[in-house]
């Protein structure tokens, strides 16, 4: 069992300090490769999570492991990883930003932002080419700061393997 002491903490400067993801290219076997790498984690930790890698507004991949994931993740998916794309930086910085600021996500006035879609929690983190926003890989399934850290952790090995 989890307990709150076991989760991972994430400020807004320890996640302003990770670098982005950002390559010179990233194409559908990048993705593939991104979100089996993420699986492979998802497994080893045995975690209850889905992963999702979007390409251009394309999910390229997609994997539920874990008896705990099912349709349920689906509007999460995709509303983190709306948020990353608008915002280009990981859902939970956009999170951790709006609570140090005494504000809720919730309450931006905004048009381009559809509260019914996009969800600011941890999970989701942007994808770069040659610093022109391509994509997001995003978990969801777990407390949101455990989804984050699966998804940096995804991006740090697939960035090693390069």
């Amino acid at each position: 069992m989890t307990t709150n002491s076991d989760l991972p903490v994430f400020t807004v400067e320890s996640l302003e300090a990770v670098p982005s993801l950002d390559l010179p290219s990233f194409g559908r076997a990048d993705a593939y490769e991104l979100g089996t790498i993420a699986a492979e984690l998802i497994r080893e930790r045995g975690l209850d999570l889905a992963v999702d890698v979007v390409l251009e507004g394309d999910l390229v991949y997609r994997a539920k492991i874990g008896a705990g994931t099912g349709p349920g993740n689906d509007p999460w998916l995709a509303g983190k990883a709306a948020v990353a794309w608008y915002f280009g930086v990981p859902s939970l910085l956009v999170r951790r930003r709006h609570e140090q600021a005494g504000t809720r996500f919730e309450d931006i006035v905004d048009p381009n932002i559809d509260h019914s879609v996009m969800r600011a929690h941890g999970g989701s983190i942007p994808i770069f080419a040659e610093g022109t926003p391509v994509g997001t890989i995003t978990a969801s399934g777990e407390p949101d700061v455990v989804d984050h850290q699966l998804a940096a952790d995804a991006v740090a090995a697939f960035r090693a393997r390069r």
